[in-house]
């Protein structure tokens, strides 16, 4: 949808997971300012508009086919442990909105099954968890997820400067935001820098809930 010039300009990514007997299944998307700019679809994802060079896009194509890769075999690894028969659906929504005053807001939130279930306190770099009930599934993932740097710290600098960035280089187009980029416009697609996450987040999907 077109934006008004008083709107916030809006970098945001979406992955669905649906997994299933240790077989997982992906799709996705990334819009810059309402506009699609990246889809991804089981193995593939393509870029939509041009915001990286063939040669950086093609390194970034990699990334992403290796996580993905990874997140599969880990996938069937701890359902050869902990087998499951009932289907689950993960889905993260994240990204950052540039207001026309020059502040920004970034987010992270992830849904289990359509539920609430965990979201990212970026200035603090601190997961939340917001899974109600008895279940200790997202105490666990909260517990996996503050362990390491790349999904705490690099995370938190993903979100307030690699996605701010590209909204700053887009203001500098469109003239719609006041201020200089503080940095090169380099697509940061989480998917292929933040493996550990899909990762420590696929530990609990095949537990069936117990851990």
């Amino acid at each position: 949808c077109p934006t008004s010039p008083a709107a916030p300009l809006a970098f945001t990514m979406l992955q669905l997971t649906r997994v299933y007997m240790g077989k997982s299944m992906f799709w996705g998307n990334a819009s810059l300012n309402g506009q699609l700019s990246h889809v991804l679809e089981e193995n593939n994802v393509t870029q939509v508009l041009p915001l990286e060079p063939p040669d950086a896009w093609a390194r970034r194509q990699k990334e992403v086919m290796a996580y993905l890769k990874n997140f599969r075999q880990l996938v069937m690894l701890f359902n050869k442990e902990r087998p499951t028969k009932f289907t689950q659906h993960l889905c993260c929504h994240l990204g950052c909105r540039l207001y026309p005053n020059g502040t920004a807001q970034s987010f992270y939130e992830v849904t289990l099954n359509r539920t609430a279930f965990l979201s990212f306190h970026v200035p603090s770099a601190t997961w939340e968890q917001h899974w109600r009930g008895e279940l200790p599934v997202a105490a666990f993932a909260q517990e996996q997820l503050m362990r390491y740097p790349v999904t705490t710290q690099d995370l938190q600098y993903f979100l307030n400067t690699s996605c701010v960035s590209i909204l700053h280089a887009q203001s500098a187009r469109t003239g719609k935001v006041s201020g200089r980029s503080r940095a090169p416009l380099v697509l940061g697609l989480v998917l292929g820098s933040l493996a550990l996450l899909g990762m420590a987040l696929g530990i609990f999907l095949c537990t069936g809930g117990s851990c």
